[in-house]
Formats: structure tokens, sequence, C-alpha cells
């Protein structure tokens, strides 16, 4: 299985490093992302029109042998057809899956799509560990403050580490950045409760 690796607009890849994943934001604020899809042969309507014909010519050819008297042919061609929609549908199900990780001002997200299934972890980068879950080959565990994800479905399991060492590159450059202090937010409760203290 290999993956689709997708820069997102106005993202480039790194001046720094060449980043073979992922690609780095132009702003101020230095954000990676990295895209990896499932590589599809084929888009949605593409395969509708491939399933279409491949209905169409094979009821010609069961019409035909039905006009000849030979009937049980057609009752064979309506369940090869739908066998094979059903395979289809399946395959269609998961041409969209994807995994997106976006690293950001102290936060680090990761969000996997798997058919309806939508899963996303959001981790402090400074917490987060980068490791293979059994061997080099296997996928990517990323975790810290309890939470767990694997990533690298989509990746061929060869480049994998590199795919690692990208991410751990990342935060490692992430770590070495200030955090940007937050202005206070003002909120109403907050301002009374200080004035009906004020002697």
């Amino acid at each position: 299985m290999t993956a689709f690796i997708s820069s997102a607009p106005g993202l480039h890849a790194s001046p720094h490093r060449h980043l073979q994943f992922g690609s780095e934001s132009g702003s101020a604020d230095g954000s990676v992302q990295w895209l990896l899809k499932r590589n599809c042969a084929l888009a949605p309507r593409q395969l509708l029109t491939f399933y279409a014909s491949l209905c169409a010519a094979s009821l010609a050819i069961a019409g035909l042998f039905w006009s000849h008297g030979a009937v049980l042919v057609m009752p064979f061609a309506g369940l090869e057809m739908l066998g094979v929609g059903a395979a289809l549908l399946l395959y269609a199900r998961h041409a969209a899956d994807s995994e997106l990780i976006r690293l950001r001002p102290g936060r680090l997200t990761v969000r996997r799509v798997s058919g309806p299934h939508v899963e996303q972890v959001e981790f402090a980068p400074a917490w987060v560990r980068v490791e293979p879950e059994t061997s080099d080959r296997s996928l990517i565990e990323l975790s810290g403050q309890g939470r767990r994800i694997s990533v690298g479905r989509f990746v061929r399991p060869e480049l994998r580490r590199q795919l690692a060492d990208e991410l751990r590159w990342a935060l490692r450059r992430w770590q070495a950045r200030p955090v940007p202090a937050r202005a206070p937010e003002n909120d109403g409760p907050a301002e009374e409760l200080e004035l009906k203290w004020q002697p």
C-alpha cells in the first residue's frame, strides 16, 4: 500500500530541511503539516462509470443467452453484478482514508479517517514520544499525556523510519522555540468579582 502525500494550500517544503512527507507553513508561526492518503486509482465518478458499463455489458450478454433459452444465465449475471457492486462499495468506502498530522504553536493534532470513523488526538508537542510500535518497519506510535495513536498506514514499511525521523526533527525544532504568551481573557464575571472585593 502506498501513500499519496499532499501539500496543503499555503504550505511549502522547509528551506532548512527537505521534508519528504510534510510541508512547512510560510507564515511566522512555522506550522508543519503531514497529509498521508490512500493511493486511489479511480475517482468516485470514474468508479461509478466503470460499474455502470460493466453492468450494461454483463446484462446484455445475459439477455442474449436468455433470448436463446438459457434462462439461468440472467440470475447468475445479476448475482455477479451484486457481488462486484458490494466489492466496489467497500473500496469506495475507504477511498478517502487519510492521516493528517498538524504541528502548530503549542499543539500537535493527529486526525485519522478510516471509512466513516474519524479519530482525533491532540498532544502538547513537548510531551510527545515518536516510537515504532514493534520494529522500524511497523506503524509509528505517537504517545504522550496518557494518549496514543498510530500513524503511517499509507506509507510503505521501508519509509516509515524516515517519516518517524521527520516527525522527531519537527518536534525537536518546535521545542526549541519559545511558546507565545496568550493575552489574558477579559470576561464579565471576573470583573464583577474584582469590583465586589474592592474597598
